[in-house]
């Protein structure tokens, strides 16, 4: 009933201020557990977001209006707010790919006879990863096996299964990641000190925590929210939703930081979280723990 109640006077204020255009701005982006491949659109992601009570381009207006202006509708909706919770995406967020995915498919692949070159590869993964995926749309169920299985024979031609293995085994050490932000750690930890929750919300399979503690960086958050055990993906709110109620706070009260504008942005925003766009509003957590006010 609360959800309800934000989502239609979030429609009544956004239908005030917006401008009649429903063109937006930025770029989409998409990102894997097999390697981040920029310029991807989820048709899952499009297709939860159907679903939601405010559509998105209500928020490409938004985006039109401006990092001020937003925060000004924000303060009609619940007067000035002091972040108790940070919600972070993971890839391309907090981790990104140490090597190119086509690169490290072809690697790998050539000892099981992969020919594909890595342009030619990274366009049959685009293709792909593009298509609907079962009657559900949910790509990360569990461990995610069926998928990746199909993405990876498509992309590379090769259905070996000693191929799937190891290449999907590789994607959950810290040779095939790093963190983004040096500072992380340290800013992590000012924040939680100054009371400040903070969670990994993420479209991921169930590898997502053992990565996690292979990055040792699993000890930085007070919770996970991954797709996988959710059974929602981004930008479907329930899965800001769930990151709220393990963390003990009010969607109002938690920012989520990320780095696509339909899954992270519009989808927190749709679940009544403030949202900040990594490498735009925000570009790196010490910006995020200053505009919070967490001294670092």
């Amino acid at each position: 009933m609360a959800l309800m109640a934000t989502r239609t006077k979030l429609a009544k204020v956004l239908t005030s201020v917006l401008p009649k255009s429903r063109s937006g701005s930025g770029s989409l982006s998409g990102s894997s557990p097999f390697g981040a491949v920029k310029g991807l659109s989820s048709s899952s992601a499009v297709a939860a977001n159907v679903q939601s009570d405010v559509m998105p381009s209500r928020y490409m207006g938004l985006d039109m209006l401006g990092v001020k202006d937003y925060e000004d509708y924000r303060r009609s909706l619940y007067g000035e707010i002091t972040h108790k919770a940070v919600l972070v995406d993971a890839v391309g967020t907090l981790v990104v790919p140490s090597q190119p995915m086509a690169e490290i498919y072809r690697k790998i692949g050539e000892k099981y006879g992969v020919e594909y070159s890595e342009a030619e590869i990274l366009y049959r993964y685009r293709r792909a990863y593009g298509q609907p995926w079962g009657k559900s749309r949910l790509r990360y169920v569990n461990d995610g096996r069926p998928f990746w299985q199909y993405i990876v024979s498509y992309s590379t031609g090769c259905s070996d299964s000693q191929y799937f293995e190891e290449l999907y085994n590789y994607y959950m050490t810290d040779k095939a990641w790093h963190i983004v932000d040096p500072d992380s750690e340290k800013v992590f930890e000012a924040l939680r000190k100054s009371g400040v929750k903070l969670a990994i919300v993420s479209n991921f399979d169930t590898r997502l925590r053992p990565l996690l503690k292979a990055l040792n960086c699993e000890n930085w958050f007070d919770a996970v929210a991954v797709s996988a055990e959710v059974a929602a993906e981004k930008p479907n709110p329930t899965i800001f939703l769930k990151a709220c109620e393990l963390l003990g706070v009010k969607p109002e009260d938690a920012v989520h930081i990320g780095d696509d504008r339909r899954n992270d942005i519009w989808g927190a925003r749709d679940a009544g979280c403030d949202a900040w766009l990594w490498g735009s509003d925000v570009h790196s957590f010490r910006e995020v723990a200053e505009r919070i006010g967490v001294k670092v």
